[in-house]
């Protein structure tokens, strides 16, 4: 396909933070374009769509955050070329270095919806900053499928749980440092089998969070006792933070129908078990004083 028939992949978010009790919204100027619009840019090669918003957002604005719910992608032409964006709710996380002008984006401002609205140079960034303003606060729970490990039959007749992750499988650990980092995923969890905690390792380094250890979502302990393994993914379901939940193929399948019947969710494509390994899939949980716990959107990756 040439290039002038390429779709450009790009992915951004609708930045928002608190100040002094209320809502403000990031607004960026492009020189090149005369316009105002959201943190965003292209993905590249190679690159994961939640890792090239994450990154686009901490370069354009020299802020750090945490993605809530998927807004609605964009699509548009650009010089006769499709171009999507993928886009997200975001956060403004403390802790950034801070907004740097460059060729690129020569100004930010922070304003309040109303003023961000007339701000924005395009209709459809003012739907998208709408649709966040109005998405509820959440909690991501992302159930991870472990990256890919050593064969089963290169293992020989040592314990399964102790087979590692393959070099390719380390490689990809490392790339979902940014991913899970986007999710705010600070409590982790994980199988007790090597090739899981191998997983989550490097962000925990980087986080320098612990790992709490589940063998009940391991291959063997969710053998020996199912039930066991329901309850306590009920009980990481009701907990209000953030978090991620490593875990193997074969066990999908059944903890994510325990979860459409603990919540009543709906059959969809966003909960296929069939992952490849490093898959996940984000569950984002809105947790009501009265309602209780409600999953107010489902996304599905692949590496």
């Amino acid at each position: 396909m040439s290039r002038s028939k390429t779709p450009i992949r790009a992915a951004g978010v609708v930045l928002l933070r608190q100040v002094k009790g209320k809502t403000e919204v990031c607004v960026l100027h492009r020189p090149s374009h005369k316009d105002w619009s959201l943190p965003k840019g292209k993905v590249e090669v190679g690159e994961h769509v939640v890792t090239a918003a994450y990154r686009e957002t901490l370069e354009e604005t020299g802020e750090f955050c945490r993605f809530g719910v998927p807004l609605a992608t964009a699509s548009y032409r650009v010089d006769g070329r499709k171009k999507t964006v993928r886009y997200w709710v975001a956060w403004v996380v403390p802790g950034g270095p801070g907004f740097a002008p460059n060729s690129e984006i020569d100004d930010l401002e922070w304003l309040s919806p109303d003023k961000a609205a007339k701000r924005l140079t395009y209709p459809r960034d003012v739907q998208l900053m709408r649709a966040a303003l109005a998405a509820p606060a959440t909690a991501p729970l992302v159930i991870l499928r472990h990256t890919q490990a050593r064969r089963r039959a290169s293992w020989g007749k040592k314990p399964d749980r102790q087979r590692p992750l393959a070099a390719i499988g380390q490689r990809h650990a490392k790339d979902l440092v940014p991913i899970l980092t986007a999710f705010g995923a600070d409590e982790l969890y994980s199988s007790d089998a090597v090739r899981c905690i191998n997983t989550v390792t490097p962000f925990a380094d980087q986080r320098k969070s612990s790992i709490a250890r589940e063998p009940l979502f391991s291959e063997d302990g969710f053998d020996d006792g199912k039930s066991g393994s329901f309850k306590r993914l009920d009980q990481l379901l009701a907990i209000d933070e953030p978090m991620v939940l490593c875990t193997h193929r074969p066990l999908l399948p059944e903890l994510l129908k325990h979860l459409q019947r603990k919540i009543g969710l709906a059959k969809t494509k966003h909960l296929d078990p069939s992952l490849p390994p490093g898959g996940f899939i984000v569950l984002h949980r809105q947790f009501h004083p009265k309602r209780g716990l409600r999953i107010t959107a489902i996304e599905r990756h692949e590496p």
